[in-house]
């Protein structure tokens, strides 16, 4: 029997990297996207044509309010997205951000009776999020084999961060090893409607320098107005 697995999704560079190497693993994938109260929803277009270029099982996008309690530059429009690194943790956190999103992904986990789940967490390059941490990850992997029925009762769930140690460029160059077209993904914070990217973000920033050090030319589309000469 094929072996399956939850996706998360969002449509960035990561996300479609972990999709590819899941499936190159042999597992049947289903997607996972989360419409959270984001700036744009240029990502989830994005997720969603990978989705179906990728031929997942399923691809669910689940609709979240978190925009109803702020506390980030990416959910609350009265806090600016910063154009230069920040000290400590960034306001573009998102409070519990990958604790809600695993949940809803253990959840159906338990439904669709499968006990992997993959998720493109990074503690190389990454804004210093505390939910993009091994620690964190190894909690919440012990807490869904505490907290569920199926945990209960003998499965045993498997939480895959295949990029977590990896720097940039070398995501970009497994990901390019795979056949990734990394055109398609959307990492910007402030994209505009077409998905254009606005190059002065952190995610932005980051991104420029995996494809720089990858010694590969950057696909992605600006924004002309930041577009740098």
């Amino acid at each position: 029997m094929q072996k399956k697995a939850i996706v998360l999704l969002s449509g960035g560079l990561d996300s479609i990297t972990v999709l590819a190497l899941a499936k190159k693993q042999g597992f049947k994938c289903y997607a996972l996207s989360f419409d959270y109260g984001q700036r744009h929803n240029a990502e989830l277009r994005a997720a969603a044509q990978i989705a179906v270029d990728y031929q997942v099982e399923e691809h669910k996008i689940i609709k979240l309010g978190l925009s109803s309690i702020g506390g980030s530059a990416l959910t609350d429009e009265h806090i600016a997205v910063p154009h230069a690194p920040q000290d400590g943790i960034p306001v573009t956190y998102v409070p519990a951000r990958n604790t809600i999103f695993l949940s809803f992904a253990l959840g159906w986990a338990e439904v669709l009776n499968l006990t992997d789940i993959f998720i493109g967490v990074n503690a190389v390059d990454y804004s210093g999020y505390p939910d993009c941490r091994p620690e964190f990850i190894k909690a919440f992997q012990q807490l869904a084999n505490l907290a569920t029925k199926a945990g209960v009762e003998g499965e045993h769930f498997t939480i895959h961060t295949p990029l977590i140690a990896l720097s940039k460029a070398e995501i970009i160059k497994q990901g390019l090893e795979l056949g990734v077209d990394y055109q398609r993904t959307v990492s910007c914070y402030s994209a505009d409607k077409q998905g254009r990217a606005c190059q002065v973000c952190d995610a932005c920033r980051l991104r420029k320098i995996g494809f720089t050090e990858a010694g590969i030319e950057d696909p992605t589309r600006y924004q002309k107005s930041h577009k740098k000469n």
